[in-house]
Protein backbone atom coordinates (compact mmCIF):
# COMPACT_ATOMS: atom_id res chain seq x y z
CA UNK A 1 0.00 0.00 0.00
CA UNK A 2 0.95 3.65 -0.32
CA UNK A 3 1.48 5.43 3.00
CA UNK A 4 1.32 9.21 3.29
CA UNK A 5 3.33 10.65 6.18
CA UNK A 6 2.20 14.16 7.15
CA UNK A 7 3.94 16.61 9.49
CA UNK A 8 5.10 20.19 9.81
CA UNK A 9 8.60 19.09 8.77
CA UNK A 10 10.58 16.04 7.75
CA UNK A 11 14.06 17.47 7.91
CA UNK A 12 17.03 17.19 10.23
CA UNK A 13 17.46 15.05 13.32
CA UNK A 14 14.43 15.84 15.47
CA UNK A 15 12.60 12.88 16.98
CA UNK A 16 9.61 13.04 14.63
CA UNK A 17 11.79 13.07 11.52
CA UNK A 18 13.97 10.21 12.75
CA UNK A 19 11.17 7.96 13.97
CA UNK A 20 9.05 8.47 10.86
CA UNK A 21 12.01 7.33 8.75
CA UNK A 22 12.23 4.17 10.85
CA UNK A 23 8.51 3.53 10.35
CA UNK A 24 8.94 3.94 6.60
CA UNK A 25 11.88 1.54 6.58
CA UNK A 26 9.92 -1.15 8.40
CA UNK A 27 6.92 -0.63 6.11
CA UNK A 28 9.19 -0.92 3.07
CA UNK A 29 10.34 -4.35 4.24
CA UNK A 30 6.75 -5.55 3.85
CA UNK A 31 6.45 -4.01 0.41
CA UNK A 32 4.72 -0.74 1.34
CA UNK A 33 5.78 2.57 -0.21
CA UNK A 34 5.98 5.79 1.82
CA UNK A 35 5.38 9.33 0.61
CA UNK A 36 5.93 12.56 2.49
CA UNK A 37 3.91 15.74 2.98
CA UNK A 38 5.36 18.59 5.05
CA UNK A 39 6.19 22.28 5.21
CA UNK A 40 9.95 21.66 5.32
CA UNK A 41 11.44 18.57 3.71
CA UNK A 42 14.73 16.86 2.96
CA UNK A 43 12.96 13.89 1.35
CA UNK A 44 13.31 12.98 -2.33
CA UNK A 45 11.03 15.32 -4.34
CA UNK A 46 9.89 12.33 -6.42
CA UNK A 47 8.12 10.83 -3.42
CA UNK A 48 7.29 13.95 -1.43
CA UNK A 49 5.28 17.15 -1.49
CA UNK A 50 6.48 20.30 0.25
CA UNK A 51 3.83 22.87 1.15
CA UNK A 52 5.38 25.85 3.00
CA UNK A 53 2.07 26.68 4.73
CA UNK A 54 2.32 23.36 6.59
CA UNK A 55 5.48 24.45 8.42
CA UNK A 56 5.16 26.01 11.87
CA UNK A 57 7.57 28.79 10.85
CA UNK A 58 5.41 30.02 7.95
CA UNK A 59 4.65 33.74 8.49
CA UNK A 60 0.87 33.22 8.52
CA UNK A 61 1.16 30.40 11.05
CA UNK A 62 3.43 32.53 13.24
CA UNK A 63 0.90 35.40 13.00
CA UNK A 64 -1.83 33.05 14.19
CA UNK A 65 0.29 31.58 17.01
CA UNK A 66 1.06 35.04 18.37
CA UNK A 67 -2.69 35.59 18.86
CA UNK A 68 -3.98 32.28 20.22
CA UNK A 69 -1.64 31.48 23.14
CA UNK A 70 -1.51 33.09 26.60
CA UNK A 71 -5.02 34.40 26.05
CA UNK A 72 -8.46 32.94 26.66
CA UNK A 73 -10.17 34.44 23.61
CA UNK A 74 -9.44 35.04 19.94
CA UNK A 75 -10.76 37.65 17.56
CA UNK A 76 -13.05 36.94 14.66
CA UNK A 77 -10.22 37.85 12.29
CA UNK A 78 -8.00 35.17 13.82
CA UNK A 79 -10.75 32.58 13.40
CA UNK A 80 -11.24 33.56 9.76
CA UNK A 81 -7.53 33.34 9.00
CA UNK A 82 -7.25 29.95 10.70
CA UNK A 83 -10.21 28.82 8.63
CA UNK A 84 -8.76 30.13 5.37
CA UNK A 85 -5.36 28.55 6.01
CA UNK A 86 -6.95 25.22 6.97
CA UNK A 87 -9.04 25.19 3.79
CA UNK A 88 -5.99 25.81 1.64
CA UNK A 89 -3.90 23.14 3.39
CA UNK A 90 -6.79 20.69 3.09
CA UNK A 91 -6.90 21.23 -0.67
CA UNK A 92 -3.18 20.40 -0.86
CA UNK A 93 -3.76 17.23 1.16
CA UNK A 94 -6.27 16.16 -1.48
CA UNK A 95 -3.64 16.89 -4.14
CA UNK A 96 -1.08 14.84 -2.20
CA UNK A 97 -3.44 11.89 -1.81
CA UNK A 98 -4.33 11.95 -5.50
CA UNK A 99 -0.77 12.38 -6.78
CA UNK A 100 0.58 9.40 -4.83
CA UNK A 101 -2.59 7.28 -4.58
CA UNK A 102 -2.36 7.28 -0.78
CA UNK A 103 -4.06 4.35 0.96
CA UNK A 104 -3.19 5.14 4.59
CA UNK A 105 -2.42 8.58 6.07
CA UNK A 106 0.13 8.80 8.90
CA UNK A 107 -0.01 12.16 10.73
CA UNK A 108 3.31 12.50 12.56
CA UNK A 109 2.74 14.62 15.67
CA UNK A 110 0.68 17.01 13.53
CA UNK A 111 -2.45 16.09 15.52
CA UNK A 112 -0.60 16.00 18.82
CA UNK A 113 1.14 19.29 19.49
CA UNK A 114 -0.49 22.42 17.98
CA UNK A 115 2.53 24.04 16.37
CA UNK A 116 0.39 24.54 13.25
CA UNK A 117 -3.28 24.64 14.17
CA UNK A 118 -4.60 25.02 10.58
CA UNK A 119 -2.68 21.89 9.58
CA UNK A 120 -4.30 19.87 12.35
CA UNK A 121 -7.76 21.08 11.39
CA UNK A 122 -7.06 20.36 7.72
CA UNK A 123 -5.95 16.78 8.42
CA UNK A 124 -8.95 16.16 10.66
CA UNK A 125 -11.42 17.41 8.07
CA UNK A 126 -9.65 15.56 5.24
CA UNK A 127 -9.97 12.28 7.14
CA UNK A 128 -13.59 12.98 8.08
CA UNK A 129 -14.49 13.72 4.47
CA UNK A 130 -12.59 10.86 2.83
CA UNK A 131 -12.83 8.11 5.43
CA UNK A 132 -9.22 7.25 4.60
CA UNK A 133 -7.62 4.88 7.11
CA UNK A 134 -5.04 6.65 9.27
CA UNK A 135 -2.43 5.93 11.91
CA UNK A 136 -1.74 8.94 14.13
CA UNK A 137 1.77 8.80 15.59
CA UNK A 138 1.72 10.96 18.73
CA UNK A 139 5.05 12.02 20.26
CA UNK A 140 4.21 14.80 22.74
CA UNK A 141 0.76 16.21 23.51
CA UNK A 142 -0.02 19.89 24.05
CA UNK A 143 -1.17 19.25 27.63
CA UNK A 144 2.42 18.20 28.43
CA UNK A 145 3.75 21.69 27.59
CA UNK A 146 3.23 24.69 29.87
CA UNK A 147 3.24 27.18 26.99
CA UNK A 148 0.04 25.62 25.58
CA UNK A 149 -1.87 25.60 28.89
CA UNK A 150 -3.65 28.92 28.27
CA UNK A 151 -5.24 29.40 24.86
CA UNK A 152 -8.07 30.99 22.93
CA UNK A 153 -8.63 27.85 20.84
CA UNK A 154 -9.94 25.22 23.27
CA UNK A 155 -12.67 24.34 20.79
CA UNK A 156 -10.11 23.68 18.06
CA UNK A 157 -7.84 21.72 20.36
CA UNK A 158 -10.79 19.52 21.25
CA UNK A 159 -11.64 19.11 17.57
CA UNK A 160 -8.23 18.21 16.18
CA UNK A 161 -5.50 17.61 18.79
CA UNK A 162 -6.08 14.75 18.49
CA UNK A 163 -9.42 14.20 16.76
CA UNK A 164 -11.91 11.42 17.39
CA UNK A 165 -12.54 9.89 13.98
CA UNK A 166 -13.56 6.26 13.43
CA UNK A 167 -10.98 5.53 10.74
CA UNK A 168 -7.97 6.41 12.91
CA UNK A 169 -5.69 4.29 15.09
CA UNK A 170 -3.85 6.32 17.71
CA UNK A 171 -0.30 5.35 18.71
CA UNK A 172 1.81 6.86 21.51
CA UNK A 173 5.44 6.43 22.59
CA UNK A 174 4.96 6.05 26.36
CA UNK A 175 2.41 4.70 28.81
CA UNK A 176 1.56 8.01 30.58
CA UNK A 177 0.51 9.39 27.17
CA UNK A 178 -1.55 6.26 26.63
CA UNK A 179 -3.39 6.90 29.90
CA UNK A 180 -3.86 10.62 29.25
CA UNK A 181 -5.31 10.29 25.76
CA UNK A 182 -7.82 7.79 27.09
CA UNK A 183 -8.84 10.04 29.99
CA UNK A 184 -8.89 13.33 28.05
CA UNK A 185 -10.17 12.17 24.66
CA UNK A 186 -12.00 8.93 25.36
CA UNK A 187 -9.98 7.00 22.76
CA UNK A 188 -7.67 4.05 23.11
CA UNK A 189 -4.08 4.17 21.89
CA UNK A 190 -1.49 1.54 21.04
CA UNK A 191 1.85 1.95 22.78
CA UNK A 192 4.68 1.82 20.21
CA UNK A 193 8.01 2.88 21.73
CA UNK A 194 10.82 4.40 19.73
CA UNK A 195 12.89 1.66 18.10
CA UNK A 196 16.26 0.90 16.51
CA UNK A 197 17.38 -1.68 13.98
CA UNK A 198 19.09 -3.81 16.61
CA UNK A 199 19.06 -6.78 14.23
CA UNK A 200 21.81 -4.93 12.32
CA UNK A 201 25.04 -4.15 14.22
CA UNK A 202 26.13 -0.55 14.56
CA UNK A 203 28.44 0.75 11.81
CA UNK A 204 32.14 0.38 12.54
CA UNK A 205 34.45 3.42 12.59
CA UNK A 206 35.94 4.13 9.16
CA UNK A 207 38.77 6.22 7.71
CA UNK A 208 36.69 9.41 7.84
CA UNK A 209 36.26 9.19 11.61
CA UNK A 210 39.74 7.94 12.46
CA UNK A 211 40.74 11.43 13.62
CA UNK A 212 37.61 12.25 15.67
CA UNK A 213 39.49 12.52 18.97
CA UNK A 214 42.24 14.62 17.44
CA UNK A 215 39.70 16.94 15.77
CA UNK A 216 37.92 17.48 19.08
CA UNK A 217 41.20 18.18 20.87
CA UNK A 218 41.21 14.92 22.83
CA UNK A 219 44.27 12.78 23.49
CA UNK A 220 44.12 9.04 22.86
CA UNK A 221 44.22 8.29 26.59
CA UNK A 222 41.58 10.89 27.50
CA UNK A 223 38.30 9.56 28.88
CA UNK A 224 35.76 10.76 26.32
CA UNK A 225 32.43 11.35 28.10
CA UNK A 226 29.68 12.19 25.61
CA UNK A 227 26.53 14.19 26.33
CA UNK A 228 24.64 13.58 23.03
CA UNK A 229 22.01 16.31 23.36
CA UNK A 230 21.25 19.96 22.84
CA UNK A 231 22.07 22.44 25.59
CA UNK A 232 18.59 22.93 27.07
CA UNK A 233 17.59 22.88 30.76
CA UNK A 234 15.57 19.65 30.68
CA UNK A 235 18.69 17.73 29.63
CA UNK A 236 20.12 18.21 33.14
CA UNK A 237 23.66 18.76 31.90
CA UNK A 238 24.66 20.33 35.23
CA UNK A 239 24.49 16.78 36.66
CA UNK A 240 26.93 15.54 34.01
CA UNK A 241 29.31 18.35 35.00
CA UNK A 242 28.94 17.44 38.67
CA UNK A 243 29.66 13.78 37.90
CA UNK A 244 32.81 14.57 35.93
CA UNK A 245 33.96 16.87 38.71
CA UNK A 246 33.48 14.08 41.27
CA UNK A 247 35.53 11.69 39.11
CA UNK A 248 38.43 14.04 39.89
CA UNK A 249 40.46 12.92 36.89
CA UNK A 250 41.92 15.52 34.51
CA UNK A 251 41.76 12.91 31.74
CA UNK A 252 37.93 13.02 31.87
CA UNK A 253 36.59 15.35 29.18
CA UNK A 254 32.86 16.17 28.89
CA UNK A 255 31.90 16.62 25.25
CA UNK A 256 28.45 18.04 24.40
CA UNK A 257 27.37 17.35 20.84
CA UNK A 258 24.87 20.15 20.17
CA UNK A 259 24.37 23.79 21.12
CA UNK A 260 21.38 25.62 22.58
CA UNK A 261 19.74 26.38 19.24
CA UNK A 262 16.65 28.54 19.45
CA UNK A 263 15.99 28.11 23.19
CA UNK A 264 18.35 30.82 24.41
CA UNK A 265 21.87 30.85 25.81
CA UNK A 266 21.29 31.59 29.51
CA UNK A 267 21.52 27.90 30.40
CA UNK A 268 24.64 27.59 28.24
CA UNK A 269 26.30 30.41 30.15
CA UNK A 270 25.37 28.85 33.49
CA UNK A 271 26.93 25.53 32.44
CA UNK A 272 30.15 27.26 31.38
CA UNK A 273 30.40 28.94 34.78
CA UNK A 274 29.60 25.70 36.64
CA UNK A 275 32.20 23.74 34.66
CA UNK A 276 34.81 26.35 35.56
CA UNK A 277 33.87 26.16 39.24
CA UNK A 278 34.02 22.34 39.22
CA UNK A 279 37.30 22.25 37.29
CA UNK A 280 35.67 20.28 34.47
CA UNK A 281 36.98 20.32 30.90
CA UNK A 282 33.67 20.78 29.06
CA UNK A 283 33.58 21.14 25.29
CA UNK A 284 30.52 22.02 23.23
CA UNK A 285 31.43 20.73 19.77
CA UNK A 286 28.31 21.78 17.86
CA UNK A 287 30.51 23.50 15.28
CA UNK A 288 32.00 20.08 14.40
CA UNK A 289 28.74 18.10 14.34
CA UNK A 290 26.38 18.12 11.38
CA UNK A 291 23.44 16.12 10.08
CA UNK A 292 25.70 14.77 7.31
CA UNK A 293 29.43 14.41 6.82
CA UNK A 294 30.84 17.45 5.07
CA UNK A 295 33.52 20.13 5.21
CA UNK A 296 32.84 23.54 6.74
CA UNK A 297 33.94 26.92 5.39
CA UNK A 298 37.38 26.43 6.98
CA UNK A 299 37.71 23.02 5.27
CA UNK A 300 37.37 21.22 8.60
CA UNK A 301 35.65 17.87 8.78
CA UNK A 302 32.14 17.87 10.20
CA UNK A 303 30.99 14.63 11.80
CA UNK A 304 27.55 13.19 12.49
CA UNK A 305 26.50 12.29 16.02
CA UNK A 306 26.79 8.63 15.05
CA UNK A 307 30.44 9.27 14.15
CA UNK A 308 31.10 10.27 17.77
CA UNK A 309 29.51 7.33 19.58
CA UNK A 310 32.10 4.67 18.62
CA UNK A 311 34.92 6.82 20.01
CA UNK A 312 33.44 7.73 23.40
CA UNK A 313 33.97 5.87 26.69
CA UNK A 314 30.77 6.81 28.52
CA UNK A 315 27.43 8.44 27.66
CA UNK A 316 25.73 10.79 30.12
CA UNK A 317 21.95 11.17 29.95
CA UNK A 318 20.86 13.08 33.07
CA UNK A 319 17.60 14.44 31.61
CA UNK A 320 14.87 15.60 33.95
CA UNK A 321 12.18 14.84 31.35
CA UNK A 322 12.01 12.95 28.05
CA UNK A 323 9.06 11.78 25.97
CA UNK A 324 10.98 8.55 25.50
CA UNK A 325 14.78 8.80 25.21
CA UNK A 326 16.28 8.21 21.77
CA UNK A 327 19.82 8.98 22.93
CA UNK A 328 19.58 6.12 25.42
CA UNK A 329 18.77 3.64 22.66
CA UNK A 330 21.55 5.10 20.50
CA UNK A 331 24.11 4.58 23.26
CA UNK A 332 22.93 1.01 23.79
CA UNK A 333 23.01 0.41 20.03
CA UNK A 334 26.68 1.47 19.95
CA UNK A 335 27.35 -0.66 23.05
CA UNK A 336 28.39 2.19 25.30
CA UNK A 337 27.89 2.36 29.10
CA UNK A 338 25.35 4.94 30.22
CA UNK A 339 24.74 7.00 33.33
CA UNK A 340 21.11 8.11 33.43
CA UNK A 341 18.76 10.14 35.58
CA UNK A 342 15.57 8.27 36.46
CA UNK A 343 13.13 10.60 34.68
CA UNK A 344 9.45 9.64 34.89
CA UNK A 345 9.09 7.87 31.51
CA UNK A 346 12.28 5.92 32.18
CA UNK A 347 10.94 4.76 35.54
CA UNK A 348 7.58 3.68 34.14
CA UNK A 349 8.43 2.25 30.72
CA UNK A 350 12.15 1.55 30.36
CA UNK A 351 13.62 0.64 33.73
CA UNK A 352 11.40 -2.45 34.21
CA UNK A 353 12.92 -3.99 31.06
CA UNK A 354 16.09 -4.81 33.02
CA UNK A 355 18.85 -2.64 31.56
CA UNK A 356 22.10 -2.32 33.51
CA UNK A 357 22.81 1.42 33.77
CA UNK A 358 24.55 3.73 36.21
CA UNK A 359 21.60 5.42 37.89
CA UNK A 360 21.03 8.77 39.53
CA UNK A 361 17.80 9.95 41.10
CA UNK A 362 17.82 13.72 40.68
CA UNK A 363 21.31 14.12 42.18
CA UNK A 364 24.72 12.55 41.61
CA UNK A 365 25.52 10.49 44.70
CA UNK A 366 28.54 8.49 45.83
CA UNK A 367 26.63 5.43 44.66
CA UNK A 368 26.31 6.89 41.17
CA UNK A 369 29.99 7.75 41.18
CA UNK A 370 30.92 4.21 42.27
CA UNK A 371 28.88 2.68 39.43
CA UNK A 372 30.52 4.98 36.86
CA UNK A 373 34.03 4.29 38.16
CA UNK A 374 33.43 0.55 37.90
CA UNK A 375 32.29 0.92 34.28
CA UNK A 376 35.32 3.04 33.39
CA UNK A 377 37.94 1.03 35.28
CA UNK A 378 36.80 -2.57 34.72
CA UNK A 379 36.74 -3.36 30.97
CA UNK A 380 35.47 -6.93 31.46
CA UNK A 381 32.52 -5.73 33.55
CA UNK A 382 31.77 -2.92 31.10
CA UNK A 383 31.75 -5.39 28.20
CA UNK A 384 29.32 -7.63 30.08
CA UNK A 385 27.02 -4.67 30.80
CA UNK A 386 26.86 -3.28 27.26
CA UNK A 387 26.27 -6.73 25.75
CA UNK A 388 23.46 -7.38 28.23
CA UNK A 389 21.86 -4.02 27.39
CA UNK A 390 22.06 -4.75 23.67
CA UNK A 391 20.24 -8.05 24.09
CA UNK A 392 17.51 -6.44 26.22
CA UNK A 393 17.05 -3.73 23.59
CA UNK A 394 16.79 -6.38 20.86
CA UNK A 395 13.92 -7.93 22.80
CA UNK A 396 11.93 -4.77 23.48
CA UNK A 397 12.97 -2.02 21.04
CA UNK A 398 13.83 -3.69 17.74
CA UNK A 399 12.28 -3.18 14.31
CA UNK A 400 10.54 -6.53 14.72
CA UNK A 401 8.45 -5.05 17.56
CA UNK A 402 7.35 -2.26 15.21
CA UNK A 403 6.62 -4.69 12.38
CA UNK A 404 4.30 -6.74 14.60
CA UNK A 405 2.47 -3.58 15.63
CA UNK A 406 1.97 -2.62 11.98
CA UNK A 407 0.61 -6.05 11.15
CA UNK A 408 -1.97 -5.73 13.90
CA UNK A 409 -2.93 -2.14 13.02
CA UNK A 410 -3.22 -2.72 9.29
CA UNK A 411 -5.15 -5.91 9.82
CA UNK A 412 -7.76 -4.02 11.84
CA UNK A 413 -7.80 -0.94 9.59
CA UNK A 414 -7.66 -2.48 6.11
CA UNK A 415 -7.62 -6.26 6.38
CA UNK A 416 -4.00 -6.37 5.14
CA UNK A 417 -1.58 -8.99 6.44
CA UNK A 418 1.99 -9.99 5.50
CA UNK A 419 0.69 -13.37 4.33
CA UNK A 420 -1.81 -11.76 1.93
CA UNK A 421 0.96 -9.54 0.58
CA UNK A 422 3.11 -12.58 -0.17
CA UNK A 423 0.22 -14.30 -2.00
CA UNK A 424 -0.34 -11.22 -4.18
Amino acid sequence: MNFGFVSTRFSGTDGVTLESAKWAEVLWRDGHVSHWYSGLSDRNPDISMCVPEAHFAHPEVEWINERIWSTTTRTRQVTERIRAMADYIKSTLYDFADRFAIDVLVPENALTIPMNVPLGIAITEFLSETGMPSIAHHHDFYWERTRFSISGIHDLLDQAFPPRVPNMVHTVINSPAQEQISRRKGVGALLIPNVFDFEQPAPEPDDYTADVRESLGLAEDDIFILQPTRVVPRKGIEHAIKLVGMLNNPKCKLVISHDAGDEGYEYHAMLEELAQQEGVDMRIVADRVSEVRQLDADVRKLYTLWDLYPHCDLVTYPSTYEGFGNALLEAIYFKKPVVINRYSIFIEDIEPKGFKLALMDGVVTKGTLSQVERLLNNPAYCEEVVEHNYQVACQYYSYEILRRSFSSILGNLTGWSPEKSKIQ
